[in-house]
């Protein structure tokens, strides 16, 4: 290893240290990757860290047995890469943060004859573009209703017809498609829209108005509707009323943390006031710096990607060394990109008050999920507190319609949209887990790993997982969770189940009214769930498709274009014999037709 770091290259790049078993511990970037590497050994008499190193640094380096590294272009190129390689892999002395949403904005373009407000997340081309936010909650709620109040433009399409549409009908659009309307007029609507937004306070009354005439009607269901509205754009406004004197745009970053876990905080300054504000927590340890962790947080947020989100070129943090970043964000804005930490006035105050608010934050008291994956992180003797959670099982039956299915669980509750399913081709469990988690494994560049994984099944599929991640590179917590065997047989019985947890230290079998136990049990049978519909779907769909492969003259070609069409097999069943014919022929759509006029008869 010592003369790979006295070999090493005068130029930009990525460098990663590399514990005795190969798993990597840190992920580092250098302008110059020779003197980056060199800065934290000693390289006589013996190879050794650097004492003037935190223990932090010095601990990781005690533990490395190994140096890779990567040279890219530029120090821009460096930043994106290790951002990358961080999500990706999960070292265990970096610190990754979650929070790499971006905020809806609201925009209207006024070079329209009849502007339209829409929702977009990044710059749109125009010269008369107008943007209102970011909205950290309630953006869509302002627009509808700031559509069923003005009788603006509803949609794109609108003005492309010639003729009144359905909202022209319902008195939600003056059809200027068809008709002639005033611009004059039209336009004061587009400024009485553009102050609502400005102003929520004049908008609330409105909606609250709307609500109370539902509510008398007795139409509870569009009252609940709007009541609910209400209180995400109440949420959207928390900070608006806090006037700058100024017509300043800016974004201002601050980070607390304590020994268990960190928070940051973003407001977001638009025309003089704080337009919106957010927050996300973060787990932090020993291993924490707060250089890194602002780091994460900036570049999490505006992203690596272009075009870029819309985004003011001041940003104010209160910590400055930040010259990488601020590099990072002006070639991706395509213009000077200032990160600085204000000495003295408003925006002093203001850097000040977010990280108050950090601090406050972490002082709330955590929910009882958030104290129960504590306690489930110290048994399982997890790397990492698991905040986001994937767990996989598979269904088939005899062989056929073999299917997986991975769920997720993230802050709370069941991650919906990070639900994945999968057509599996192998036969046996094992194999059958084999292909499903490198399928997800080579979906980590797209949707990062998460910090736990939990497999239905024993020892010998835990450590399956455990050597495919590894041979990746990826480092996640593994366990397994399995039936206990009373007579070679699962035992199941109601209320009883004493399944087995199997980590990397022991295998565990707790009471069946252990809250730990149960929560693993939770996220196991929702993935068996999730399998388990998924499979009859499967099922279901390949027995139609073979009853059609049995007709004479229906190929899987025919069976395609018919379900392309007709979207069902249900709907296949009603066809009439002249769309059958026109599809595939007067042969088989006779087959067809007449195969299902026999099945109706019986």
């Amino acid at each position: 290893m010592i003369e790979k770091i006295r070999s090493l290259p005068h130029c930009a790049g990525i460098y990663q240290y590399l514990d005795a078993k190969g798993r990597i511990l840190y992920i580092g970037k250098a302008k110059n990757l020779s003197k980056r590497v060199k800065s934290y050994f000693n390289l006589t008499p013996g190879l050794s860290p650097k004492p003037t190193l935190s223990l932090r640094i010095q601990k990781m380096l005690t533990e490395t047995a190994s140096l890779h590294y990567m040279v890219v272009e530029n120090e821009h190129d460096a930043l994106i890469l290790e951002n990358s390689l961080i999500k990706q892999l999960k070292p265990k002395y970096n610190i990754l943060l979650r929070d790499d949403k971006t905020y809806p904005y609201i925009y209207v373009n006024l070079d329209e004859e009849y502007p339209r407000f829409d929702i977009t997340r990044k710059i749109i081309k125009g010269k008369a573009i107008r943007y209102f936010g970011p909205f950290s909650t309630g953006a869509r709620d302002i627009l509808d209703s700031l559509y069923e109040l003005l009788p603006l433009v509803q949609k794109k399409s609108c003005l492309k017809g010639k003729k009144a549409c359905l909202y022209y009908q319902m008195n939600q659009c003056l059809g200027p498609c068809e008709f002639s309307v005033d611009q004059t007029h039209y336009k004061s609507m587009v400024d009485t829209a553009a102050s609502w937004i400005q102003n929520k306070e004049l908008l609330i009354p409105k909606i609250r108005t709307k609500m109370e005439f539902y509510a008398e009607e007795l139409r509870f269901e569009e009252a609940k509707a709007l009541r609910d509205r209400l209180e995400r754009i109440g949420r959207s406004t928390e900070h608006s009323q806090i006037d700058l004197a100024s017509s300043e745009a800016y974004d201002i970053f601050a980070i607390a943390a304590d020994e268990i876990r960190g928070c940051v905080v973003r407001l977001f300054i638009r025309d003089g006031k704080i337009a919106s504000g957010s927050h996300d927590f973060f787990t932090a340890n020993n291993l924490y710096t707060l250089d890194e962790a602002y780091e994460r947080a900036l570049v999490n947020y505006y992203g690596t990607q272009k075009p870029p989100i819309i985004v003011p070129i001041l940003i104010h943090t209160s910590f400055e060394s930040l010259d990488w970043v601020s590099q990072h964000l002006t070639q991706l804005f395509e213009k000077k990109a200032s990160l600085n930490v204000p000495k003295q006035g408003i925006k002093k105050e203001l850097t000040a008050l977010a990280y108050t608010n950090a601090l406050e934050l972490l002082r709330s008291p955590r929910s009882d999920k958030s104290v129960l994956l504590e306690q489930i992180a110290q048994l399982l003797d997890l790397e990492t507190l698991p905040e986001r959670i994937e767990a996989f099982d598979n269904s088939h039956i005899g062989g056929q319609a073999t299917v997986g299915a991975m769920i997720a669980y993230s802050e709370g509750n069941f991650d919906k949209k990070g639900y994945r399913t999968y057509h599996l081709e192998h036969k046996d469990e094992y194999s059958q887990m084999r292909e499903m988690l490198t399928r997800r494994i080579k979906g980590f560049d797209t949707n990062p790993p998460p910090d736990l994984w939990v497999i239905d099944g024993g020892e010998t599929l835990r450590n399956l997982a455990v050597e495919l991640l590894h041979s990746n590179g990826t480092q996640i917590d593994v366990i397994g969770i399995s039936k206990e065997k009373i007579d070679a047989k699962a035992h199941r019985a109601k209320g009883s189940a004493r399944d087995i947890l199997h980590s990397k230290e022991a295998i565990l079998r707790l009471e069946p009214s252990d809250k730990r136990l149960q929560f693993i049990q939770l996220l196991r049978d929702e993935a068996h769930r999730c399998a388990i519909t998924f499979h009859k779907k499967s099922k279901l769909k390949e027995d139609k498709t073979s009853n059609l492969l049995t007709i004479p003259g229906i190929t899987p070609g025919k069976v395609q274009k018919l379900l392309t069409y007709y979207g069902t097999f249900e709907a296949i069943t009603k066809a009439e014999l002249s769309t059958l014919q026109e599809l595939i022929g007067t042969y088989g759509a006779k087959n067809v037709h007449n195969y299902y006029n026999s099945l109706k008869s019986q």
